[in-house]
């Protein structure tokens, strides 16, 4: 099994060489198999964002090497960075971030556009993303007349939109009630599951985080399994 993300000796401060420099990542090292889901359980503040931002190519470490899909991309161009987050990776956070003048399926057919698909392929693609999670009957609803939960639920197929590598969610059911956030995530890992993705999922659920093939822990800048 081939890794779709590699992370090396990966450290990261803040307000580096001042009297308040807080180090939050200290060399660690984390890999991600083609076809694993792996949960990322840290409390709050210990840097698991942080660390997805690093590498989702949103940050840049002061130290280590990020690696996708077997292209080392640490020091790569601000250009060549956003085609791979574009084409490599797909982001879900906490709250959906959907663009509320479009639709459902407009939010999907864009991400798919600016990648270079042609206009008919991704609206058939947002159908059949919408039609997996269930809401094919909400394709041409907007945003705000969206429930929380299907806001998400759009909001995991526009990560899916360009067919990514990587999955890197933060916390994607923690802005919804505990039955919606148990239902929202089993969508997610059932789109997840259908698609062979490969995924890096922060969450402070341990339950959630049990129905992940891997759990790591983030604890005073490293990581450790279990």
């Amino acid at each position: 099994m081939s890794d779709v993300l590699i992370c090396e000796g990966i450290a990261k401060s803040y307000n580096r060489g001042k009297p308040n420099e807080i180090t939050v990542l200290k060399g660690l090292d984390l890999t991600i198999p083609k076809g694993q889901v792996t949960a990322l359980v840290a409390p709050s503040g210990a840097g698991k964002s942080t660390l997805l931002h690093i590498a989702g190519l949103l940050d840049t470490p002061d130290a280590g090497r990020v690696v996708i899909d077997g292209e080392d991309l640490t020091g790569a161009r601000d250009g060549k960075r956003t085609a791979a987050r574009r084409e490599k990776l797909g982001f879900v956070y906490q709250f959906h971030h959907l663009l509320p003048e479009f639709s459902a399926a407009e939010n999907i057919i864009l991400p798919q556009l600016a990648n270079g698909a042609g206009r008919a392929d991704a609206e058939a693609r947002a159908a059949d993303l919408l039609g997996r999670v269930g809401l094919s009957a909400r394709m041409d609803h907007r945003p705000s007349a969206l429930s929380g939960g299907e806001q998400q639920r759009v909001a995991f197929c526009r990560a899916l939109a360009n067919a990514p590598s990587l999955l890197l969610a933060d916390e994607p059911t923690g802005n919804l009630d505990p039955a919606t956030s148990d239902t929202v995530f089993d969508v997610l890992m059932g789109l997840v599951r259908e698609t062979g993705l490969s995924a890096l999922i922060a969450t402070h659920n341990m339950e959630l985080a049990a129905k992940m093939d891997r759990v790591l822990r983030l604890e005073n800048g490293a990581l450790t399994e279990g």
